[in-house]
């Protein structure tokens, strides 16, 4: 029979988290201003130069109304001179295929359209037609 009574036995047990919150305060600071501080450039790689003239593909609009009328850019040419207009863009020598772009009304003669297709095929460049306007 034990008639001493245990008085931890009728206290509530806590555990203080005060110094707890301290610590993780101190600790996420120190990563933080550390994080800061490094240098992510630290590895030094040497890039491979170019020995040639790196350009990109270039590309010609050519817009084709439904009256007929050839816009090269946004200069107006006649039909007969699209061949040599298309040509100031277009160099034949060049190792990149430049594209022609051809935006075309919806009512646009489609001989017209073709046309173009035809003659920056002949100047070796890829061609891609696209339809707009209102019907």
């Amino acid at each position: 029979m034990n008639l001493r009574k245990n008085k931890f036995r009728d206290e509530q047990q806590e555990v203080d988290t005060g110094p707890l919150n301290d610590i993780l305060f101190i600790l996420l600071m120190f990563f933080l201003m550390i994080s800061t501080l490094a240098n992510p450039n630290v590895i030094r790689m040497s890039v491979p130069k170019a020995k040639s003239d790196t350009r990109q593909k270039q590309s010609v609009v050519v817009s084709v109304d439904k009256n007929k009328r050839i816009f090269v850019g946004s200069k107006q040419i006649h039909p007969d001179s699209l061949e040599s207009a298309l040509r100031k863009y277009i160099h034949e020598g060049d190792s990149l295929k430049p594209a022609v772009v051809i935006n075309a009304d919806s009512v646009a003669q489609w001989g017209e359209i073709v046309r173009v297709m035809k003659a920056a095929r002949r100047l070796g460049a890829n061609t891609s037609a696209t339809v707009s306007g209102t019907e």
